[in-house]
């Protein structure tokens, strides 16, 4: 889940500028076909900040849709043909298996020798580039906190308020239905959509501990009774029509789930807050005047804190150990000159993102879109815990069997109880 995994719709100039980058850009390898330095880095709400940052630090650059990304990558870095920077999700599944396979460079020694390369972080963002007590990746965009977005104006229209418990969301489903109006809008058929949903209620009905029991490999540890209270929630989401009709055939990569909320056809969207820059850039007015969010709604009796939260940290860089010895030595001048320097902080805030850096308030209060962005900024501050995605906190043989299985949960395929065993089957591996 997460940034950028979405592409703008484009206009023909635009779409033009885009070719004429990529066309340049490194295709594979640990450098660009001139022996530079190159990376791979998804389309998406993020991406002007991308090409200044890559245009500043003579950086080849090239983008790629969030799947298509995930295919391709794991097979570059399993080849040694991985580009000099690997972007990823921070020390999840697939970047430790890349560690633990020898395929990245260890960057402790030169945060050691240059600080400003980790101080400028947040700590708890920092430390989902760390594994073992070492540094592997350093942060490259936002924060990404999920949230609940919604239509002010279709909930004025109702006369009704955003959703604070899970009852009240359940509420409202009939109210928008009866006025032809998707309660949620949902682009299942990307299935990391689908994923926002179940970390959420896990952790409103259990608490973190749950989900960290599976990544410890503990056995059935996705039969827990939060796992499957979360299938049965979901399921009571699918019955009562609280998703739009045919969400399993809409894609998110292309936007098409978050057109749905600016254009008046859906009410609410649970979706990270690079929504956001998506829909400003798609959608000023309604960004600015119409444009709603909130926490997920609580679960009573639920035993995870209300300010847990879901999402990425960051997405960060990593650097190829299969570089040269002089694209290392250029990658890390980018990373310690041009990721998060001052130019690159304003550009994401311009875009409506919120930088992982330390003493950026006074910056944020004083940009176009003060109210999200301190929200954001204070949601991923003040966060008892801070949940990795778990596509990307899990190996990637669980995250794809995770992404099929919810799948087939979201379309009543299975029931919970079939998602726990399936699930279990891939503990361990």
């Amino acid at each position: 889940m997460k940034l950028g995994k979405r592409r703008y719709a484009a206009a023909a100039a635009g779409l033009a500028a885009l070719l004429a980058f990529t066309t340049g850009c490194g295709s594979a390898g640990p450098g660009s076909k001139s022996g530079g330095v190159n990376a791979w880095v998804l389309t998406g709400a993020y991406e002007p900040a991308f090409r200044a940052s890559f245009s500043s630090g003579n950086i080849d650059g090239q983008f790629f849709g969030n799947d298509a990304y995930k295919q391709k990558i794991r097979s570059a870095v399993g080849a040694d043909q991985a580009p000099t920077l690997i972007f990823s999700w921070g020390n999840g599944g697939m970047l430790k298996s890349w560690v633990d396979g020898g395929k990245i460079y260890d960057l402790s020694a030169d945060v050691q020798a240059n600080p400003k390369m980790t101080s400028r972080y947040l700590p708890s963002v920092m430390k989902a580039g760390q594994i073992d007590g070492k540094t592997y990746a350093l942060p490259n965009n936002s924060v990404q906190p999920v949230m609940l977005f919604y239509n002010k104006d279709l909930f004025n229209q109702l006369n009704v308020q955003p959703p604070k418990t899970w009852d009240d969301l359940i509420a409202l489903i009939p109210k928008f239905n009866a006025a032809n109006i998707a309660p949620l809008t949902l682009g299942g058929q990307s299935k990391w959509s689908y994923l926002m949903y179940m970390e959420y209620l896990v952790d409103r009905i259990g608490g973190p501990e749950v989900f960290n029991a599976v990544t410890a490999n503990k056995p059935n540890a996705w039969s827990d009774p939060a796992f499957i209270r979360a299938g049965q929630m979901i399921q009571q989401l699918v019955d009562a029509k609280g998703f739009v009709n045919g969400f399993k055939s809409i894609t998110t990569d292309s936007n098409a789930d978050t057109a749905l909320l600016y254009t008046n056809r859906a009410a609410m969207y649970l979706m990270g807050s690079w929504a956001f820059p998506t829909i400003k850039q798609a959608n000023p007015q309604f960004a600015q005047s119409k444009l709603g969010w909130t926490a997920f709604p609580t679960v009573p009796g639920g035993k995870g804190d209300p300010a847990d939260i879901a999402g990425n940290p960051a997405n960060f860089w990593s650097v190829s150990a299969k570089a040269t010895d002089d694209q290392k030595k250029a990658a890390v001048k980018y990373l310690s000159d041009n990721v998060m320097n001052d130019a690159n902080v304003d550009s994401l805030v311009s875009l409506g993102a919120v930088p992982p850096v330390n003493g950026i308030q006074d910056k944020l209060a004083k940009a176009k879109d003060p109210d999200f962005l301190t929200y954001t900024y204070n949601m991923a501050a003040n966060a008892p815990n801070f949940q990795m995605s778990w596509d990307q906190a899990l190996s990637p043989g669980q995250a794809d069997a995770l992404l099929t299985n919810l799948d087939q949960l979201f379309g009543k395929q299975i029931t919970p109880e079939q998602f726990a065993a399936n699930m279990n089957a891939t503990i361990g591996k």
